[in-house]
Parts: structure tokens; C-alpha cells; sequence
């Protein structure tokens, strides 16, 4: 299953990482910013688990913007435990909305 660890935004050189602005605040790079807003018309700001290719979200993708505070774990999946399923904080929300 080598196409689970595929990101939504393979393009990116740095997945783990947004841009960083004059004002030193960190926004969303591209892929960041694609899954993010997934959130945006969900009910509670659910999260995607996998892009719109039907590919697994990369975990790094997902760890960085929990690291920025834009998205937080939800609740565990006890089927399938190494997932995170997360949602969309008013931080992320912010973050996508103000660009």
C-alpha cells in the first residue's frame, strides 16, 4: 500500500512547513492550505483523511498543522488507530481565510 504516504500536495519541498511572513507568523504553504480548507465546509471543521484523489493525507501534513495550532486531534479511530482524525481550530480557520 505504498500510495498511503502519498501527500495531497507532493509538489511541496517541505510539507512540515508553512511560509513565514515579515511579521514572523507562520501560513499555510499550498498543501497545508488544500487540506485546511477541506475543513472550512465541514460539520465541526472535520478534517479529510485522505486528498481528493482518494490518497491517504501525508501524517506529516497533518503533524505540522497540528504543531501550528491550525488543526487538533478529534478523536481516536479505533479501527485504524495510526490515523489522525482531526479538525480545524479557529487558529486554522484564520489562517486560510485571511489569504
Amino acid at each position: 500500500m505504498g500510495g498511503l504516504e502519498r501527500d495531497e500536495g507532493a509538489v511541496s519541498n517541505a510539507p512540515e512547513r508553512g511560509e513565514e511572513y515579515e511579521s514572523g507568523a507562520w501560513h499555510p504553504n499550498a498543501a497545508q492550505r488544500r487540506y485546511l480548507v477541506r475543513g472550512l465546509s465541514q460539520a465541526g471543521g472535520k478534517l479529510p483523511l485522505f486528498d481528493r484523489d482518494g490518497q491517504h493525507i501525508h501524517p506529516a501534513l497533518v503533524r505540522a498543522c497540528i504543531a501550528h495550532g491550525w488543526a487538533e486531534p478529534w478523536f481516536g479511530n479505533p479501527l485504524r488507530p495510526d490515523w489522525l482524525v482531526c479538525k480545524l481550530t479557529d487558529k486554522g480557520r484564520h489562517a486560510v481565510s485571511e489569504e
